[in-house]
């Protein structure tokens, strides 16, 4: 094979163009990158990171979904399979993200076989919880003699 008339080709020139433009490439990847984690840790609420900030009910009970799960050795898209949601939308739901209907919430319960009175005292209990320990700084447990 002949080359190109009228094309000279420098391997030297060619391959310091090719260095230059992966080199590129890398820093706006590792740019990018660095853009997305520091969006994701501004929306992601570190869990106790600041225990002055009352906590919403949506934390509150998926929280609770997501230990019954975890208990239950099921994975995400076991229970999402189950309800008929998305695991990515389930998993939103427990970190606190969306606002679950109380449907939505009835059905997460009804395949954990949680019953839903139980999901709301778990998050009375917990509430209390985190406000006894936010106003007096310690847990305050009480023993009592049975």
């Amino acid at each position: 094979m002949e080359p190109e008339q009228g094309r000279v080709i420098d391997f030297a020139t060619a391959a310091k163009a090719a260095r230059v433009t992966a080199a590129k490439a890398a820093r706006v990847t590792a740019a990018k990158a660095a853009r997305v984690t520091a969006a994701k840790a501004a929306r992601t609420p570190v869990r106790g990171a600041d225990s002055t900030e009352p906590r919403l009910l949506r934390q509150i009970y998926g929280e609770i979904l997501r230990d019954e799960r975890r208990d239950q050795d099921r994975s995400l898209e076991d229970v999402a399979r189950t309800v008929g949601m998305s695991k990515q939308y389930l998993s939103e739901v427990e970190r606190g993200r969306k606002e679950a209907s109380s449907e939505m919430l009835r059905s997460v319960c009804d395949a954990l076989e949680l019953p839903m009175e139980q999901l709301l005292a778990r998050g009375i209990r917990r509430m209390t919880a985190h406000r006894t320990l936010r106003t007096t700084g310690h847990a305050g447990v009480e023993l009592c003699a049975a």
